[in-house]
């Protein structure tokens, strides 16, 4: 291979890698204060890189005062004390680096802290250097907001400043101000952030809310959405902030020569890949579309599609697919079950299925085989659950604001469980921890599952082993095959002179299915972890079963 060649290979690492992702309040505390840290991420690097993974992305970091735990940024170039240092931070991206991991981290450029120095000097006076760093607006004649715009986390989402006697605008918390990208310094100042870490040699970036970068200049109000359009892809059903089309408060035109410099940033570096987050429960495939056409905005963006209350079906695994691939056909996607925003995908999907070992399993390996990048959220190869959190051990202000109708996000959020007979569960010697331990999880910990071939965990890391053997299941291209049985899901992954055919048996139910035309040689089950019966040209699944096979002899 050339040295060319080379280059090019790393620099499509991105296409089809494995990224895992890390919360770090709660993955490993080293500190002993309660609460995860920069240090106890690298302890556990060992194990990330022994599951499988290509990559780790982790959410953010940064000084912030907390109020939504890390994505209200008080300082893009420093690491909030809880966490640790800037040396932390180097050493750990040493360490990933000498075991083959890239490092992710989570940039959220959207809005600040109300505590940032640029928002505390923009408040200050309508004429300080700064004072269009943000969205400010005027109030109407009756002292009520600009417009109609609804924040996410609940209210309008125009804030009153009596410094200023103007309003401020925020998508989220109150203490969360919108940022200005209308204004070129902002842009800059933002991008400066950016490569202030790329400096310091990461991989690349997972962007929050990218979609939320620019609003209407205009301020005009968001149109009424009809009833039977709602949907709680995005936010939860009991949010009034479903009840609006959200045309103008985001997904704004403009956004796309951001995208453009913010690219051409990365581009200076080798090997970056950024994946962006878009919510928006209407447009979201074909915001996705735009942010990823050509080779000049992000390389991978991820929408809701997999991360919605609705369980995955085989219809719906094939629809949103190829929906994925007409709204964005030079895309590339990035498929999530789970991550720190969710119910986890166990409880969202299968509360009610006696066997949650057989089906954590069936999906994590529906996930490894689809076509795009995927990313996997701690503790989903453990097969954990949605952990239950009584009302006043709460700490998600989303959670307390809809209470009890939407729980928030602490559910998803509790710490890793790695050691069943140790204090916390090895996530922590402190008397206690930031969020509980979930009781329900402490049997699922590492220690107990590792080992163990017919665990969740082992089958996590056989099967990543599976896929990274087989270059078709994670770049290839993907053609859903027909089925008489609707709860079965047939395709095969196609790369150069390599077909692979997959079957997912998505019921409680047994189910026979007959194999597609063609000489189909099946991998045994000590390759991917699941069991069959083969007859000629049938198949017979168990429940929750999956079958793999190479196309020839």
């Amino acid at each position: 291979m050339t040295d060319s060649n080379l280059i090019q290979a790393d620099k499509d690492w991105w296409r089809g890698a494995v990224i895992y992702q890390v919360y770090p309040r709660s993955f490993q505390d080293s500190s002993g204060d309660g609460v995860g840290d920069i240090r106890g991420i690298a302890d556990r690097l060992d194990y990330i890189a022994g599951l499988g993974a290509d990559a780790v992305w982790i959410s953010p970091f940064f000084t912030s005062p907390m109020k939504d735990f890390g994505y209200d940024v008080s300082n893009y170039k420093d690491i909030d004390p809880m966490f640790g240092t800037l040396a932390d931070f180097d050493a750990m991206i040493e360490k990933a680096h000498s075991l083959g991991l890239k490092i992710m981290i989570d940039l959220v450029l959207s809005h600040t802290s109300d505590q940032h120095p640029w928002f505390v000097e923009s408040r200050a006076s309508r004429d300080n250097p700064r004072s269009d760093w943000y969205v400010w607006a005027e109030a109407r004649p009756d002292g009520s907001p600009p417009n109609n715009w609804l924040s996410i986390f609940g209210g309008s989402a125009w804030q009153w400043d009596s410094r200023r006697l103007q309003y401020y605008m925020h998508n989220f918390l109150v203490s969360q101000p919108d940022l200005n990208f209308h204004n070129p310094d902002v842009q800059d100042a933002l991008l400066d952030a950016a490569k202030f870490w790329l400096e310091r040699g990461v991989d690349g970036f997972r962007l929050d809310t990218i979609n939320f970068y620019f609003c209407d200049r205009e301020l005009r109000d968001n149109p009424a959405l009809a009833p039977e359009l709602r949907n709680d892809s995005t936010a939860p059903a009991v949010n009034p902030y479903n009840y609006q089309e959200h045309l103008y408060d985001k997904s704004r035109p403009e956004n796309l020569e951001f995208l453009k410099r913010l690219r051409a940033l990365m581009e200076e570096y080798p090997a970056i890949a950024a994946v962006g987050e878009v919510g928006d429960s209407q447009r979201g495939l074909k915001i996705v579309g735009e942010y990823t056409s050509g080779d000049d905005k992000m390389q991978m963006c991820y929408a809701f599609e997999f991360l919605a209350p609705q369980r995955v079906t085989p219809k719906r695994v094939v629809d949103s697919i190829n929906a994925f691939d007409a709204a964005a056909p030079e895309g590339w996607a990035c498929w999530a079950f789970s991550n720190h925003d969710v119910v986890r995908h166990l409880t969202r999907w299968g509360a009610d299925i006696a066997d949650q070992t057989a089906y954590a399993k069936m999906l994590g390996s529906l996930l490894m085989t689809l076509k795009g990048s995927i990313c996997l959220y701690e503790g989903e190869e453990l097969g954990l659950t949605e952990a239950d959190i009584a009302f006043e051990d709460l700490q998600d202000p989303y959670g307390i604001e809809f209470w009890p109708e939407f729980k928030g996000r602490d559910g998803c959020r509790t710490p890793m469980v790695w050691q069943a007979g140790a204090k916390n569960a090895g996530f922590s010697t402190a008397e206690q921890t930031w969020l509980p331990v979930s009781a329900d999880h402490v049997m699922k910990a590492v220690d107990v599952q590792a080992g163990n071939p017919a665990s969740v965990l082992e089958h996590y890391r056989r099967f990543l082993t599976f896929r990274r053997a087989h270059p078709a299941l994670a770049k290839g291209a993907i053609r859903f095959l027909p089925c008489d049985d609707e709860t079965v899901l047939v395709f095969a992954r196609d790369l150069s002179d390599e077909t692979i055919l997959c079957v997912f048996n998505m019921s409680a139910e047994p189910a026979t299915v007959r194999l597609p035309e063609g000489a189909w040689t099946a991998f045994s089950t000590g390759d991917h972890g699941f069991s069959y019966e083969e007859d000629g040209t049938m198949v017979k699944l168990p429940a929750w079963g999956g079958y793999f096979a190479r196309q020839g002899q």
